[in-house]
């Protein structure tokens, strides 16, 4: 396994655990980042940070520090 920010520009991964906890947690699970949701890294700025995500139909940008704690496993 490994984290989100491991992905390389438009790899796709299915998450599989979040070890955020309090505010950050809850905001991650309100974006729709849940075990079982797929994501596709989109890009990240010049210096690494944030990093641009698509979950769903949509696109949104992530702390580096945020995305680290997002477990995922890559998908074929």
């Amino acid at each position: 396994m490994r984290n989100l920010t491991d992905l390389k520009r438009g790899e796709s991964a299915t998450v599989r655990d979040c070890s955020a906890v309090g505010a950050i947690r809850q905001r991650l699970c309100e974006l729709g980042i849940l075990p079982g949701a797929e994501v596709r890294l989109v890009g990240r700025s010049p210096l690494g940070d944030p990093l641009a995500i698509e979950i769903g139909e949509f696109q949104l940008a992530l702390r580096r520090s945020e995305a680290a704690l997002i477990e995922v496993e890559c998908t074929p």
